[in-house]
């Protein structure tokens, strides 16, 4: 049986799925197969699928929902997470969000995801309502449900200011320096400025040894600036600042929710910053920020609403539905965001190799 410390994490890519609905708002089975299918692009996509994240619509679907888009999702991953080894591919994980509005609700989440086989659970604690001290949540109740079962769970923490409940945005420093002495728990992801990042680092290696905690970047287009070898004597000063903010670690992987529709482009884009390739880190950020403007309209952003009408004009999905409560778009800004997908589309395949261009065939793999 496999133990926590045989478990390294793993690195690179995290796309924080989105669940896919039916026009009634229920999930759709078929179509979350088809999207996992389509992340992992056969080993060049994701190399983790962060199951029920803010991406996956958590807090608009209720427990029964969100347990159903988790088990087929962790059932997809794993079913071809063998046939990825034995075709020399790099395995993909699938983790699963374990964070509900109230701390019996996570702690609900989290036996489903020893019971299904999840590779490891993310929890914010500061999304929970009920949660008044989170470091205790770790220590009792999360440590003794783990305990009572025979098969061990990572854990990561899960930092992101817009879904905090309570009027505390973000993790204390000294919360991230005690959970990390829990041996379960292997890092966090952290959509937060590079400062915060540091401040968490620095609070972990407390008590780990170096790469035993890692950090996740959650604003995905960090990695394209933190990442970035500088030039000059201004360039220079600047690296040495990031360096000195992160105290000299970069990230371990990047949580990236316009990858849901761009795997292979994402996973490009973590392979060129990791290498310091500054003139293809340049090219795919016009990229992504092209993205990012296609989704902006005078009534404000829809961007989990642009992802699911992405991966629905590629035929990955059904239906480009959006739970109750999360901005939809208007027949007229679905019309402008088809356009302007498809400028992208020919733009990307003029400037990419096929290889790092995602395939929506792959969602119609066995």
């Amino acid at each position: 049986m496999r133990t926590l410390e045989d478990y390294a994490p793993r690195r690179g890519l995290s796309i924080p799925i989105v669940s896919c609905l039916s026009p009634d708002g229920e999930p759709n089975d078929a179509d979350q197969r088809r999207l996992v299918r389509y992340l992992i692009q056969s080993g060049r996509g994701a190399d983790v699928l962060f199951v029920m994240g803010t991406t996956g619509e958590w807090n608009k679907l209720d427990q029964a929902r969100r347990h159903r888009v988790i088990r087929v999702s962790v059932e997809e991953t794993k079913k071809h997470e063998s046939r990825l080894v034995r075709a020399g591919e790099r395995p993909v994980e699938a983790w699963v969000g374990l964070t509900a509005p109230t701390r019996a609700q996570t702690l609900e989440t989290l036996e489903l995801a020893l019971e299904i086989g999840a590779h490891a659970g993310v929890i914010a604690p500061l999304a929970i309502s009920d949660l008044e001290d989170p470091v205790r949540f770790l220590q009792r109740d999360v440590a003794d449900l783990l305990d009572a079962r025979e098969r061990p769970l990572p854990i990561f923490l899960y930092d992101n200011a817009d879904i905090s409940v309570g009027g505390q945005a973000h993790l204390r420093t000294r919360a991230v320096k005690e959970a990390s002495r829990l041996d379960f728990v292997r890092g966090i992801k952290v959509s937060a400025p590079p400062r915060r990042l540091g401040h968490y680092t620095k609070a972990a290696r407390q008590f780990r040894d170096l790469g035993a905690f890692d950090i996740y970047v959650g604003d995905a287009m960090q990695i394209l600036r933190l990442m970035r070898p500088r030039t000059g004597f201004w360039g220079a000063l600047r690296e040495h600042w990031n360096r000195f903010l992160l105290h000299d670690l970069l990230p371990s992987g990047v949580v990236s929710g316009p990858a849901n529709l761009f795997p292979r482009e994402w996973q490009r884009a973590w392979r060129v910053a990791s290498a310091g390739d500054v003139e293809r880190m340049d090219e795919l950020e016009s990229l992504f920020v092209k993205f990012a403007a296609s989704y902006r309209f005078p009534e404000g952003k829809r961007s989990l609403a642009a992802l699911k009408r992405g991966l629905f004009r590629r035929g990955v999905v059904s239906s480009d539905a959006v739970a109750k409560g999360t901005s939809a778009l208007s027949r007229e800004q679905a019309a402008q965001l088809d356009a302007s997908l498809e400028k992208l589309d020919d733009e990307i395949a003029g400037r990419l190799p096929a290889r790092w261009r995602s395939d929506p065939s792959h969602a119609d793999e066995p």
